[in-house]
């Protein structure tokens, strides 16, 4: 028996909120992540295809086309014969509904710090004082992604609850650094004090203790970087802090996602965003007399090469229409 389906007639969207993904940008080598979305358009809002980071929902989403058109003339008088992109320029703003470490450290614009537990007696300062001494790692039992191994002794110094930041000593490394995620840019030794826990203190391979037993730290979620190399070392931390003015940028890939209630898809791809405002903050009315305080955040686009025809583009706007509706 066969069965024949009837398409129905287009309509317009109807979303009420977008849902925030964003992914390393390779700073060294200038490789953007790419979103494919005739391959993955249709993935569980809830579980992104790797490497995407889920960042939640955003409110009071803006893009805007600063592309400039200018006319061609020929002849006299001159006469408009066609026309030409003279500029290529687009921004996109949003507020985060959430705060988190990534949340922040995009909405800073530059990189953000770890405030990392200090030394005994460190001298107060505003991103936070000298540090205490991280923990190596141990090799046996090994390191995963959600687990540190750091033995009985060093354990003493931290708490279910704890923040911890892992990665290695910086011993005069320039460049970009951070496990994963390119979070600074080192000009010298000397710019950041050769301190030997500055990595530590800007990287983004942060999680949050919820057990130890016999020496072994148990994340809540495995680190963005994945399991540690035996270089890496265990910092303890007490929050973040970004600060205006820095001269570093961030740069990441970005995904935004409109769910449509009938069963469509808006998909927003940026290969290339780079902060373009400082740390800035939304003040909502909550409950009386509570305000929620909201991350604004602020990109450009950087352009990327099309591999299907080399054209020069700075966003994918992709639709993916509900079964059965017509094109």
């Amino acid at each position: 028996m066969s069965t024949t389906l009837t398409a129905v007639a287009p309509v317009a969207p109807a979303t009420d909120r977008l849902r925030a993904y964003f992914a390393p940008v390779n700073r060294a080598a200038g490789a953007p992540t790419l979103f494919d979305p005739a391959q993955s358009g249709s993935f569980t809002l809830g579980t992104p295809p790797d490497p995407w980071i889920d960042l939640g929902w955003i409110a009071k989403f803006a893009r805007k086309c600063g592309t400039k058109v200018d006319p061609l003339r020929a002849g006299s008088p001159a006469v408009t014969v066609g026309q030409v992109r003279a500029e290529i320029d687009a921004t996109v703003a949003f507020e985060f509904e959430t705060w988190g470490r990534l949340q922040a450290t995009l909405a800073s614009g530059s990189q953000q710090t770890n405030l990392l537990a200090t030394a005994s007696g460190a001298a107060a300062n505003g991103s936070g004082g000298v540090a205490g001494a991280a923990a190596p790692l141990l090799t046996s039992p090994a390191s995963t992604a959600a687990t540190l191994s750091i033995g009985t002794t060093a354990a003493v110094g931290f708490s279910a609850g704890n923040l911890v930041a892992v990665d290695i000593d910086y011993s005069g490394q320039t460049g970009y650094v951070g496990a994963g995620v390119s979070a600074a840019y080192v000009q010298s030794a000397a710019a950041v004090n050769n301190d030997a826990n500055y990595i530590r203190r800007v990287t983004l391979n942060v999680g949050v203790i919820v057990g130890i037993d016999s020496g072994v730290l148990t994340l809540a979620t495995p680190l963005p970087a994945g399991a540690p190399t035996s270089a890496m070392k265990v910092s303890k931390l007490v929050g973040f802090c970004d600060r205006e003015g820095p001269s570093f940028f961030q740069e990441w890939s970005a995904l935004f996602v409109a769910e449509g209630a009938q069963g469509d898809r808006i998909l927003y791809h940026y290969p290339r965003l780079q902060a373009m405002q400082g740390s800035a903050e939304s003040i909502t009315a909550f409950a009386a007399p509570f305000e929620s305080v909201r991350l604004a955040a602020a990109f450009r686009a950087l352009p990327v090469k099309d591999n299907n025809d080399g054209e020069t583009v700075v966003c994918f706007r992709s639709y993916l229409p509900a079964p059965l509706r017509l094109p």
